[in-house]
């Protein structure tokens, strides 16, 4: 389906209403939509998927994933979570994962970023650079 310049303005409008101390509110986006749909206003489809990816987009941005090859101590998981917080900011949901195949080292995606410290990596750009 496309999207309209106009139905692309309002759902970030739409978005926008949604955030509060720059996190979305859940509650108000349900409301959001709930009164979307009961207005149905021109071009409501496009409204909402637009809204639909602009709340994806976010939560992805909002969720961290942090892997190494063994268990974190607690002590380095909350050095983890206070350096992601102080570089993204509050609200950032962090999950910890292990992967042996990274052999040592980190592997943290936040959103599209991926910061990979992991000797796997490594590796991979020394046979590469070969």
């Amino acid at each position: 389906m496309k999207i309209t310049k106009q139905a692309r303005r309002d759902a970030k409008q739409l978005f926008k209403s949604c955030v509060v101390n720059g996190l979305l509110d859940e509650k108000r986006a349900g409301q959001a939509v709930d009164e979307l749909l009961a207005l149905k206003p021109r071009g409501y489809l496009a409204i909402l998927s637009h809204f639909g990816r602009l709340v994806k987009l976010d939560v992805e941005r909002r969720t961290a994933r942090v892997e190494s090859a063994v268990p974190l101590p607690s002590d380095l998981q909350s050095r983890v979570q206070t350096g992601l917080a102080r570089h993204y900011g509050q609200g950032l949901s962090i999950s910890f994962g292990q992967n042996p195949a990274l052999i040592g080292g980190l592997r943290i995606k936040v959103g599209s970023d991926v910061y990979d410290g992991s000797v796997q990596a490594r590796l991979n750009a020394l046979q590469e650079s070969f």
